[in-house]
């Protein structure tokens, strides 16, 4: 029987480690071929370990059964001369695109200091830049070739910080944004095939997740601190159910717990683990799948 995702092209931005290095190494491992991104191309050069590189290769090790093998690309998803390079390159050596995932984000170093947001400086504003910005960029250059081949899954992800409190107002608004951008977009692409939704994670034990819950554990959130974690790999078995889904366009435009669609699939976590929705405790999700809705008010 062949892998799930045989065949298909995936591109996970951020993925030097962290929830992007989860879903890069899971879609890899179901057979398909991951162009993996990120700006730490060299170990030491973040305070974090994880490299573009050293998740590539994982991600040939994780296929190695199925066909699946990963692509490292160096890229900063602020420039977009680099973007647009991606993708000219991902048109040119696979002819096709299946997945997108935007993931990048740039987390500003006093996120989780308690300070109002005229006391932070402007320059948080980075997370507009890489986290919104940066996601219209890719989902335009993935629409035009997505669309033109009628198939493909745009996947944002976001989190509870849409509808609740969370770190500072520039976190918030950027996620919320990030929702209501992709729930748009699934508008115009249905005509061609194309979904677009997102997925709400809760806390998600990344490499920098565990550092900060050791340093500064007291400053978070409690409802956050006191969830159980998920792996990083744990969305990424959603994404890739969503992938081989021949009824995904159903959920196009939706806003998704990923602990949710988790059980909805039949998904544990990789030690087996049925990870929890944080609903009741950080709110639920605004914007349901545009084929569920009357989205034009007619």
């Amino acid at each position: 029987m062949s892998a799930p995702l045989a065949g298909k092209v995936a591109l996970v931005t951020g993925a030097s480690r962290g929830i992007g290095k989860g879903i890069a190494l899971v879609l890899a491992e179901q057979g398909a071929t991951v162009y993996v991104t990120g700006r730490t191309v060299r170990e030491g050069d973040y305070y974090l370990p994880g490299t573009v590189g050293g998740t590539a290769a994982e991600c040939d090790a994780r296929g190695r059964d199925s066909g699946g093998r990963g692509v490292a690309v160096a890229c900063d998803h602020g420039d977009d001369a680099a973007v647009a390079a991606l993708f000219e390159r991902i048109a040119a050596e696979q002819g096709r695109l299946d997945i997108l995932v935007n993931n990048a984000f740039t987390l500003s170093d006093d996120l989780l200091e308690p300070k109002a947001f005229w006391e932070k400086p402007l320059s948080n504003l980075e997370m507009w830049d890489v986290g919104v910005r940066s996601n219209y960029v890719a989902a335009w250059h993935a629409a035009r070739i997505m669309a033109p081949q009628k198939s493909g899954l745009i996947v944002a992800i976001s989190g509870f910080a849409a509808v609740t409190y969370t770190y500072s107002v520039i976190f918030g608004t950027s996620k919320s944004a990030v929702d209501r951008m992709a729930r748009d977009m699934a508008i115009e692409l249905e005509p061609h095939g194309v979904a677009s939704l997102t997925l709400w994670q809760g806390l998600t034990l990344t490499e920098k997740a565990q550092d900060n819950l050791a340093r500064m554990g007291d400053k978070m959130t409690a409802s956050i601190t006191q969830m159980h974690g998920s792996s990083v790999e744990h969305p990424g078995r959603v994404i890739a159910a969503l992938a081989a889904d021949p009824a995904v366009m159903k959920r196009s435009g939706g806003e998704f717990v990923t602990a949710e669609l988790a059980q909805e699939y039949g998904l544990t976590d990789v030690d087996g683990q049925v990870i929890q929705s944080a609903r009741a405790s950080r709110g639920s999700p605004l914007w349901k799948p545009i084929a569920e809705v009357d989205y034009r008010g007619k």
